[in-house]
């Protein structure tokens, strides 16, 4: 399957249409937080059939199944009225496996349920992969306790019937079923103990690897253990202390039994090595990067050479894959340049080791989605961080089908520009930060009104993806700078930075964040009486202590479902036995809420009263405690919305968005931000 003559002269087409000569249309709030047209877009193994998550009005979203020898042809829908859908995928076949959500009340849990069913291709019933007697599976309307999931461990891509799936009903000791996706006749294939999860099969369908979570000498680790195909006795391969946070796992079993990839930190980066069962050695590295994490391992799934390794993927700037496999390497460079994907190459110092080197990023990228068995059809998806996600069919390396674009209504000319950059902390540590600026010829060359949005977690990142919450662009069609640091503490760009943020919660963490706003001044893109601090979880704690700290950079601090309670949160972490040795030491610094009545400037508090992540009373205190003290404080609790996004209806995510907007213009300071 050659196909880079033939698919560019096929999407010619689609790269051509007439100049626009109008003003771009100033995108709304509904704009970016309706659902999206499209999304969660697979091909099923044998190449007949697409699925889909698709809303015809923005609110709710149904799935939806083509054929793919007939696109033209309407698809069937698959609706519900009792919960929401979240996502949709092939378990094999004809039998889809359904993700949904939905809002609950019992045992003391004012939350959110997530359950997942299997179903065939027409939604006829609704049933879980381990099915529970004395109860009603064929609707999607259970409660909380009725139905409890397995959790699928291999799709057994060569079995046209099963799949193996780990029991954690509510009862359950993790026992691992073989399971029948049509029948849904499940036989027991290994007892399983509390202590063990992460299961992973070979190339054969054979469990070989699983985690285990113990003691020694009162310390928790985390150990590998694989499995002797003969034997069929387990061993302990490699032990990881908790304290060290640095867990050696398995990515992949190899067409060699005796041979598996790894995922190992050396130095400053996490990378994939061979590693020889028998010997109890590691041999080579598969794949380093010299600057980032490697992630991730892509596997042939053709019967014929059923898990070659096709290449790796690596954390740059976004998931990146670096192909090994010559064809898939050429398909991926053919569909860039057919589709419009752009790439520019940026001078990048490494925070952890310091190294130098010209990069390349992509504004748009062009990536493999899903992939048939036999690779004749190929979901491919065009997205970029002014570029909402579009979808193509590619069919037998030459015909590109345009199957949706996530948000048609964008004019994508009024959205702002995403750069990597890095700038300085006050220590000398480089801090890499996306900043996105407003387009420059509706607003000018700057300075601008500017948002320093710093992540949650905070082990976590940002990546130079479409920001699903539409924050980011909405303010930066707006007119607004938006600078989302990756500051120190946050995971995914190295050892160094990540430990970095140990015990400096509020304190040299938060002196990364203001240390970019600093930048941007000096750089005349930020407007220095114009900025406003806007974070979500660990990053609404983060504006609170912006309000507590004497800095003098911000005109107003914006708090959604912020963590404000340190205390609270090094609790929870120190009564968690993994978590006491994981990440509770590392949890210090400053506790806004014990100074909430020191806040210098303007607050305004946004939280869902069914988050059960940051208990909704952290904002309600803090806010008693702001208007106790007669400071100015607006605060807005959204009914039935959950902490993490998937738990967002777009009326949630539009009430919240909404209330910021406001605040910015007319609470942040006199005459708005």
């Amino acid at each position: 399957m050659r196909f880079i003559p033939s698919l560019l002269a096929a999407a010619a087409c689609l790269l051509f249409a007439p100049l626009a000569l109008a003003a771009p249309a100033l995108p709304t709030i509904k704009d970016f937080t309706r659902a999206p047209a499209i999304s969660d877009v697979s091909v099923s193994p044998d190449g007949k059939h697409i699925v889909a998550l698709v809303s015809p009005d923005g609110m709710s979203e149904i799935i939806s199944v083509w054929n793919t020898d007939n696109l033209a042809a309407a698809p069937f829908n698959i609706g519900s009225t009792r919960v929401r859908f979240l996502g949709v995928g092939f378990l094999k076949n004809d039998r889809l496996f359904v993700a949904a959500v939905q809002p609950i009340d019992q045992d003391g849990v004012h939350g959110h349920l997530i359950k997942q069913y299997v179903t065939d291709l027409k939604g006829t019933s609704f049933d879980p992969l381990l099915t529970t007697h004395g109860v009603d599976n064929s609707g999607l309307s259970q409660t909380y306790g009725e139905l409890s999931d397995a959790a699928i461990i291999s799709t057994l891509p060569l079995d046209p019937k099963n799949v193996l799936v780990e029991d954690q009903r509510v009862g359950g000791n993790g026992d691992i079923y073989q399971v029948d996706a049509y029948t849904l006749t499940a036989s027991k294939v290994m007892n399983g103990a509390d202590r063990y999860g992460a299961y992973q099969v070979d190339l054969k369908g054979r469990i070989r690897a699983r985690v285990e979570q113990n003691f020694d000498n009162g310390k928790v680790y985390i150990a590998q253990d694989i499995r002797d195909p003969d034997t069929g006795a387990w061993s302990e391969h490699f032990r990881s202390y908790a304290k060290d946070r640095a867990i050696t796992s398995i990515l992949a079993f190899t067409t060699d039994p005796n041979v598996v990839l790894i995922s190992s930190i050396k130095g400053d980066k996490t990378g994939v090595y061979e590693y020889d069962i028998k010997q109890r050695k590691i041999l080579e590295p598969a794949f380093e990067h010299k600057l980032f994490n490697a992630t991730g391992v892509v596997t042939s799934t053709l019967p014929a050479d059923y898990g070659r390794i096709l290449g790796f993927e690596y954390a740059a700037e976004s998931t990146r894959t670096y192909w090994l496999d010559d064809h898939w390497a050429a398909a991926s460079k053919a569909l860039a340049q057919a589709l419009g994907g752009t790439s520019e190459t940026i001078d990048w110092t490494d925070p952890g080791t310091g190294l130098q080197s010209a990069i390349n990023v992509e504004p748009v990228a062009v990536s493999i989605l899903s992939r048939s068995e036999d690779g004749r059809f190929v979901i491919v998806e065009k997205s970029g961080p002014k570029q909402p996600e579009q979808y193509f069919l590619l069919t037998d390396g030459k015909k590109l089908t345009a199957l949706g674009k996530s948000r048609p209504w964008i004019d994508t000319a009024a959205i702002g520009d995403t750069k990597l950059i890095e700038y300085p902390a006050r220590d000398g540590l480089l801090i890499p930060a996306f900043l996105t600026t407003p387009p420059k010829d509706v607003f000018g060359p700057g300075p601008y009104p500017t948002l320093i949005e710093p992540h949650g977690g905070p082990w976590a990142r940002d990546d130079m993806d479409w920001d699903i919450t539409g924050w980011v662009q909405y303010f930066a069609s707006h007119g607004y700078a938006v600078l989302q640091p990756q500051f120190r503490g946050s995971d995914g760009w190295g050892q160094k930075l990540w430990r970095a943020g140990d015990n400096e919660w509020g304190q040299k963490m938060a002196d990364d964040n203001d240390d970019g706003v600093k930048y941007l001044v000096a750089q005349q893109i930020a407007d220095p009486k114009r900025v406003a601090m806007f974070g979500y979880s660990y990053g609404g704690y983060a504006a609170l202590a912006a309000s507590i700290r004497p800095n003098g950079l911000y005109q107003c601090a914006i708090s959604g479902a912020g963590a404000g309670d340190l205390d609270a949160i090094a609790y929870e972490t120190g009564d968690n036995r993994f978590q006491k040795e994981f990440q509770h030491p590392t949890i210090g610094g400053l506790d806004p809420l014990a100074h909430a009545t020191e806040a210098k400037i303007p607050v305004m508090l946004f939280h869902g009263d069914r988050d059960q992540t940051v208990d909704v009373k952290e904002s309600r205190e803090f806010v008693a405690k702001l208007k106790a003290a007669g400071k100015p404080v607006q605060y807005v609790e959204i009914k039935d919305m959950g902490h993490q996004f998937i738990y967002w209806t777009p009326a949630m995510a539009e009430q919240g968005l909404t209330a910021v907007d406001s605040y910015l213009k007319t609470g942040c300071k006199a005459g708005g931000l």
